[in-house]
């Protein structure tokens, strides 16, 4: 996937025709839909694959998962209504040249009827289609515990992308949410979601280490949810993910946080360019995002090429249940 060229004119067209019709931009959803949408599901999937074309020479992956559960439901609504000024920094500004985005939503595998959707890698308005799509469940466990690890499981194991297999550079990931992992990746729900002979659990880092080793990870904690700030969460997520763990003052902000990390990782700004590009596109969120990504660096060396395991049981420590 990852064919053709975003076009706010179109976004803009569709976004005018919703407002007049009273059509909602996530029909699916909010037409009473509880069973993941058949674009979406994860069961039976091959690879979600980010390619390089002739079209676009050298595509880089990013993806971008939020939990649906709770008070983050929210945020599908904040990035469908940012979408342009994602696709703007990253294109217009030229932090990316090829970039190709899969949106996917996160829930609780343990009680939820959709624990996992997943997109495709898109390069055009696809992207406004497939959030449409998206269920947005609102349920979770109430335990401060939502299936961030299936997700990442699937990220590693069920996606292949050519920035890293031809030019060994790993994508993007970005996961929202506001609480923890599960600590283990668990056979039964992975057969149940995902549809792997999986024979053993995983445990949570090891499963973090693997999707690192395709994807530059980051966690964002934003603010308006229900543990935004909770000290414990935030240490959870720095204990596997350093740095890279974003506390985020204002939800509105997230896909400006997203286009400028991305603008650090690839060298194409500093953090002070980034925030003035903020300011040219009329974007009132630059306080908001420096103060978030202070503690990011930029820079991505290129790594060695790997590929992803055939033996679904992983190559890394395994537990028994």
């Amino acid at each position: 996937m990852g064919s053709g060229t975003w076009s706010t004119d179109v976004y803009d067209a569709a976004d005018r025709y919703r407002r007049a019709t009273g059509a909602s931009a996530f029909a699916y959803s909010d037409s009473g839909a509880r069973t993941v949408h058949s674009a979406l599901d994860p069961r039976g999937v091959g690879t979600r694959e980010s390619r390089d074309s002739d079209e676009h020479p050298d595509s880089v992956a990013i993806a971008v998962l939020f939990d649906v559960t709770g008070s983050m439901g929210s945020v599908p609504r904040v990035l469908q209504q940012k979408l342009p000024q994602l696709l703007g920094l990253l294109l217009r500004k030229g932090y990316v040249t090829d970039p190709q985005i899969l949106f996917g939503a996160i829930g609780d595998a343990t009680c939820d009827r959709v624990p996992l959707q997943m997109g495709q890698f898109e390069s055009d308005n696809r992207l406004d289609e497939d959030l449409g799509r998206f269920v947005l469940e609102g349920g979770g466990g109430g335990q401060m515990t939502e299936s961030y690890e299936l997700a990442m499981y699937f990220m590693s194991r069920h996606t292949s992308i050519d920035c890293l297999e031809k030019r060994g550079k790993r994508g993007y990931l970005f996961i929202i949410g506001d609480e923890r992992a599960y600590p283990k990746v668990k056979p039964n729900e992975v057969r149940a979601v995902i549809g792997d002979p999986l024979r053993e659990a995983i445990t949570l880092r090891a499963i973090v280490e693997e999707v690192r080793r395709k994807y530059d990870t980051y966690y964002i904690l934003p603010a308006g949810s229900s543990y935004a700030g909770n000290t414990a969460i935030l240490d959870f997520w720095r204990d596997l993910l350093g740095q890279n763990v974003i506390a985020l003052d204002d939800l509105d902000a997230v896909c400006e946080t997203i286009a400028l990390t991305i603008g650090l990782g690839e060298d194409s700004i500093d953090l002070d360019e980034g925030l003035a590009d903020l300011g040219e596109v009329g974007s009132a969120s630059a306080s908001t995002v420096g103060k978030a990504l202070a503690r990011i660096g930029g820079g991505r060396a290129p790594i060695a090429h790997g590929s992803t395991p055939a033996d679904l049981a992983g190559p890394v420590s395994v537990e028994r249940l």
